[in-house]
């Protein structure tokens, strides 16, 4: 067990944990129409398959590269008749999104108790620092980790060690949280302490690899 006087440190997952992932499609769903969840829903998941695919091959991406793909096949998929215009806004909307109402006043929180507080993230070095910004995050955090300087996307072990490595501590001092089941399950067997935020009320996933805690928002963390 970590020693509990020694100030933990809250790694932070980025999409989907501090920024609201259906903001980009709703901020234009009257020009999408009915299907715009839809197309939320079916751009996220091709996008993570999308990084899956080039993590386990060991093709090089980027993550704003698989953020265009992904969409465009969202897009085709469900047959929605998409100008060049709002798609360019729905890709700007994603560089921009709306952090979750309670991510300031809780990650505040946690510094104030002593503790560091990173975002460990898929996304490019620009679109975090893009997002961060929009969100009034700025100055918040003690560094955002993007798996660029990684060479691979999540949930490789040398993606997590990005944290390790930044802060200088070992797995089990680290506290990490995110939305997405599978990255809770890559983050526990590589060590970290884990807290599935599970906005959705999500079923469970990965028996063998359990978060610590599970927390309906980042308020259950204080």
């Amino acid at each position: 067990m970590p020693d509990t006087a020694t100030p933990l440190h809250y790694v932070f997952d980025a999409y989907g944990t501090l920024f609201d992932l259906d903001a980009a499609a709703e901020r234009h769903k009257d020009a999408i129409g009915d299907k715009w969840q839809q197309l939320s829903q079916v751009w996220r998941a091709k996008h993570l398959e999308y990084t899956w695919v080039h993590a386990l091959s060991r093709r090089p991406a980027t993550f704003w590269d698989l953020t265009q793909t992904s969409l465009d096949h969202a897009i085709a998929s469900l047959e929605i008749s998409v100008s060049g215009g709002v798609r360019r806004g729905l890709l700007a909307a994603y560089r921009t999104m709306q952090a979750y109402p309670e991510v300031p006043g809780a990650v505040a929180a946690l510094k104030a108790r002593g503790a560091r507080v990173a975002i460990l993230s898929n996304g490019d070095p620009d679109m975090l620092e893009d997002a961060v910004r929009a969100a009034k995050l700025a100055g918040t955090f003690d560094a955002v980790l993007s798996v660029t300087a990684a060479g691979i996307f999540k949930p490789a072990p040398e993606v997590y060690r990005l944290a390790v490595q930044r802060f200088g501590c070992h797995p089990h001092t680290i506290s990490f949280q995110s939305s997405n089941r599978w990255g809770i399950a890559g983050a526990k067997a590589f060590g970290f302490r884990c807290v599935w935020v599970n906005r959705t009320g999500a079923a469970n996933e990965y028996p063998d690899l359990e978060p610590d805690r599970v927390v309906r928002d980042l308020t259950g963390l204080l």
